[in-house]
């Protein structure tokens, strides 16, 4: 990834890498076809770019989510149910975390996907809130659009804090997958483009805008 924005500190260009795991844990418990699943997700921030290339930050994303089905509607697919812990496993003055319970829904518009989420944060004691202003720029919900087209695939996020003000603050990001070339190409691995811009980026840099630019390859999707 290469950042246009200059970070104290920082190399604009980085390796960042995501690895998200999901292990059901009942299904039907509740009478509703739902399932019920823990998952797992980290994501790093490496400065290959400098000397010894140190790790300058993971996010860790431990969540548990109960998601039912609606069968009846063509349009409302599903919706989930979520406790979600975010930290980045610092101490001090460089510890970030904060505990969220979160409503997804899913909604199909032909090839077109609308992913809905709004969360509300759990609170905590002020002696223990390490960034007690991060929902003024992750906002209380994001937006996704996913649109799959032959083996492409179009995923675009948005978040905004709605204040009509200087306060303003937001993010959008931007990921299309495609077929790599013949001689790279592998079962379930696909080119990355990704676009970033806004805040919230990682959780040490919740508060400083980011505008990257990234290439990269998507094991899933």
């Amino acid at each position: 990834t290469y950042n246009l924005n200059k970070i104290e500190d920082q190399n604009r260009f980085e390796t960042s890498f995501q690895i998200s795991i999901e292990k059901p844990i009942s299904y039907n418990f509740f009478g509703f076809d739902e399932s019920i699943s823990a998952a797992y997700t980290q994501k790093s921030f490496w400065q290959t770019s400098q000397d010894s290339s140190p790790f300058r930050e993971t996010n860790y994303e431990p969540e548990i989510f109960i998601q039912f089905p609606y069968k009846d509607n063509e349009v409302f697919k599903a919706y989930k149910v979520s406790i979600l812990h975010s930290s980045n496993g610092k101490n001090d003055e460089d510890s970030r975390s904060w505990n969220r319970a979160y409503v997804e829904g899913y909604f199909q518009f032909s090839n077109l996907f609308l992913i809905p989420k709004v969360w509300y944060r759990i609170p905590e004691s002020s002696s223990d809130d390490d960034n007690p202003d991060i929902e003024d720029y992750y906002s209380k919900g994001e937006l996704s659009l996913l649109y799959p087209y032959k083996k492409h695939t179009f995923e675009l996020m948005l978040r905004n804090n709605f204040k009509l003000n200087s306060a303003n603050k937001g993010a959008i990001e931007l990921n299309w997958t495609f077929p790599l070339p013949q001689f790279l190409s592998s079962d379930n691995a696909y080119g990355l483009l990704q676009l970033y811009s806004g805040y919230g980026n990682n959780l040490i840099d919740y508060d400083k805008e980011v505008n990257k630019i990234g290439f990269g390859i998507a094991f899933s999707r």
